[in-house]
């Protein structure tokens, strides 16, 4: 799926490289980010009546655009997954999320699963860091407490650490269970769309993270999340309890509410990418609803169907149907030419991407504006 493949299969991430740095990044471009950074914090600080200004940043603007009215997302089976999704795809594609239902995942195991999670977030600081250092994206994440943000820590597929005394086997074996199936969402999701399938087989297309990510109730926010983007394909939720979330969509906030047992499937920015604008996407993970005086969890876990970091992003088109043999290569060549004129995004790094949107928190616009075509 992923315009570049990479090297070995079993190591999806780098895990001793140091962090990568843009391409682009130059002197100029290295003070223009400290000064989004500052202003970011300033108009984090803005009062209500100011939320809507023209300069305000993306994630600002579209808190304050949170609509009052509660989704339910379109209802998929997994037993059914192909005709399913074709037969829902335009309300997918308008929505950019959809809840998954009759999947193999227990109940059970995604309890036991959870408590592996709060073992990770109940060890000290110091713990955290040596046995899941810091080798981007992987690692544990302290964020900025006075930004309210939550603490967070990027796991690799098969959730690897330093530590012997964690077994967290749960964990494991949920991620692996979550990633089968978020992979077989990617394949019927781009076949519905008719661009090129992925392949189950074709392990080194697209790489799995679990992000899991344990907020502080004592904030005193009604809507609290990482305040960390990553980009991805999808993204599957297991919704642990009935307990309404928010999603950044393009349009703003969307309240949420899903069945018990099900997976909140949401498409990513590399999917709306990949179907050349025809997806609608969401921004990051689900953002907990916190009632005051209820009794909400604030533990999140999402696996995120993502990218190998030396891919390429590009739209996905099909191959052309070739109906004779005299004209296989003068076809091919003005297809393609077509399509080049056609696409509403220019091809990039996801390195450089990557990133871009995950230091950057709070984006002054869309990320993906910059490297859209003006058709």
């Amino acid at each position: 799926m992923a315009s570049s493949s990479t090297q070995d299969h079993q190591q999806p991430f780098p895990t001793s490289a140091p962090p990568p740095t843009p391409s682009t990044t130059t002197l100029s471009s290295t003070s223009d980010s400290a000064a989004t950074d500052l202003l970011s914090r300033l108009l984090h600080r803005l009062p209500p009546s100011l939320s809507n200004s023209a300069t305000t940043p993306l994630l600002l603007r579209r808190r304050s655009s949170l609509s009052t009215t509660t989704t339910s997302p379109p209802i998929i089976s997994f037993t059914d997954v192909k005709s399913s999704i074709l037969s829902n795809l335009p309300v997918i594609s308008q929505l950019g999320f959809f809840q998954l239902v009759n999947h193999l995942i227990l109940p059970e195991l995604a309890n036991l699963a959870e408590s592996d999670s709060a073992d990770i977030f109940n060890l000290s600081t110091h713990q955290k860091q040596q046995y899941f250092p810091r080798h981007w994206p992987l690692g544990f994440d302290d964020e900025d407490e006075d930004e309210g943000d939550a603490d967070s820590v990027f796991l690799d597929s098969v959730c690897s650490t330093e530590s012997t005394e964690l077994t967290l086997s749960s964990l494991r074996e949920f991620t692996k269970e979550m990633n089968k199936v978020g992979l077989a969402v990617v394949e019927v999701l781009t076949c519905a769309l008719g661009i090129r399938c992925l392949g189950l087989d074709d392990p080194g297309a697209v790489n799995s993270l679990m992000w899991i990510s344990d907020v502080n109730n004592d904030l005193g926010e009604k809507m609290v999340g990482s305040g960390r983007f990553y980009p991805y394909v999808v993204g599957l939720h297991y919704q642990m309890r009935k307990q309404c979330c928010n999603l950044l969509t393009d349009t703003g906030f969307v309240p949420v509410s899903c069945e018990v047992g099900s997976i909140l499937v949401t498409i990513g920015d590399i999917a709306q990418v990949w179907s050349n604008g025809k997806l609608k996407k969401v921004w990051g993970k689900p953002s907990l609803s916190i009632e005051e005086g209820g009794n909400n969890a604030t533990l999140s876990m999402s696996l995120l169907v993502t990218l190998p970091l030396e891919s390429t992003v590009s739209p996905l088109f099909p191959r052309a149907e070739i109906g004779g043999t005299n004209q296989t290569e003068n076809h091919e060549k003005d297809v393609q030419e077509e399509t080049t004129r056609e696409r509403r995004f220019n091809s990039f790094s996801f390195e450089d991407y990557a990133w871009r949107v995950y230091h950057e928190r709070v984006p002054l616009k869309d990320p993906l504006d910059r490297f859209r075509n003006k058709l």
